[in-house]
């Protein structure tokens, strides 16, 4: 990104590969909601080249723990182990992609193990092969999954662009209030092409998290607090729940226009809408089609999702700003 500050450039160049270091040390990666152990392929080739029998059943100990749950594990493993034996092709790939999160360390030193007690040498081949496909299969995952957080770092960097462009020192609100106004733009275009899915919030999340913890860029923290925000804005206003046949809700139609509005300007909207100031929308009222709200949000909304959590805050924070200034009228 041309003329871009230090600190921005910093955090997409550096932090975002920090990023997917913590998500995949060595072997560990994220993918969706789910952490999966892909042994690096140099590690997983040398358990059928050049280690001696007695080195695996050294491992094969290590990782035992409870007997019997070792147990349960090893027929398990044996059971894919034969079941991607018998399958084609076709069937191995759908197989791996099925059960990624079996593949850790005990699947590699089981599957070495039994390539050990093989008679022949063609029964020891067929089972480097098949670790040879089903490595390949999980290393593709992982290379998918790395260019995946790339694309979102991409996104948020476009994202950003009106508010950082030509910039140097990185400060909220922007110098151009302009700059907003086309984050917005972005981002609603950015959705209706669908590039806004659970990568990019894992992504926006982990930059919002890396700034706490810097601790030192708080524009940089202002400014991924406020995507998120008008992300949330953009997805909760494309349902309207203020009309019931031909007549308006007007607790909905007020929550709705809390929702599209930016957070500077909640604390006006709510002395001039609610009873406690100038308006006839009581807090109770309020506080009800809120919970209803986040209610219907999480019956659409993936259970754990990124979404579904981003989305609930924005709209617990529009009820926890509503309890304050009720407060602090009442006061």
């Amino acid at each position: 990104m041309a003329a871009i500050s230090s600190s921005v450039h910093c955090l997409f160049s550096c932090n975002s590969h920090h990023h997917l270091q913590r998500e995949q040390s060595g072997s560990l990666c994220r993918l969706g909601g789910s952490r999966v152990f892909v042994s690096s392929s140099i590690w997983k080739l040398s358990l059928f080249s050049g280690v001696d029998s007695k080195r695996r059943r050294t491992l094969i100990c290590a990782v035992k723990g409870d007997p019997e749950e070792a147990f349960k594990k090893t027929v398990e493993i044996d059971r894919m182990i034969d079941a991607l034996r018998d399958a084609n092709p076709r069937e191995v790939e759908k197989l791996v992609l099925e059960n990624i999160l079996a593949f850790d360390e005990v699947f590699w030193i089981r599957l070495a193990a039994r390539s050990d007690t093989c008679k022949s040498d063609d029964d020891k081949k067929d089972y480097e092969e098949l670790a040879t496909t089903v490595m390949t299969i999980v290393d593709c995952v992982v290379n998918k999954t790395r260019e995946k957080i790339e694309t979102s770092t991409d996104i948020l960097k476009g994202i950003l662009r009106p508010a950082i462009d030509g910039v140097e020192e990185i400060s909220w609100a922007p110098r151009d209030p302009e700059a907003i106004n086309l984050m917005e733009k972005e981002i609603i275009q950015r959705e209706k092409e669908g590039q806004l899915d659970e990568g990019f919030l894992s992504e926006v999340s982990a930059q919002l998290r890396q700034a706490k913890e810097d601790k030192d860029k708080p524009g940089l923290l202002a400014m991924l607090q406020k995507v998120l925000q008008l992300y949330s804005a953009t997805i909760l206003s494309k349902r309207s729940y203020a009309k019931k046949g031909n007549e308006v809700v007007k607790a909905e139609h007020f929550l709705e226009t809390l929702i599209k509005a930016p957070e500077e300007q909640w604390n006006k909207l709510f002395v001039d809408g609610l009873t406690i100031g100038k308006g006839d929308i009581t807090p109770d009222e309020l506080s009800a089609v809120i919970k209803k709200r986040i209610e219907r949000t999480l019956i659409r909304t993936e259970g754990g999702s990124y979404q579904q959590r981003i989305l609930t805050e924005y709209l617990k924070g529009i009820e926890s700003r509503a309890e304050e200034i009720t407060k602090l009228m009442q006061g």
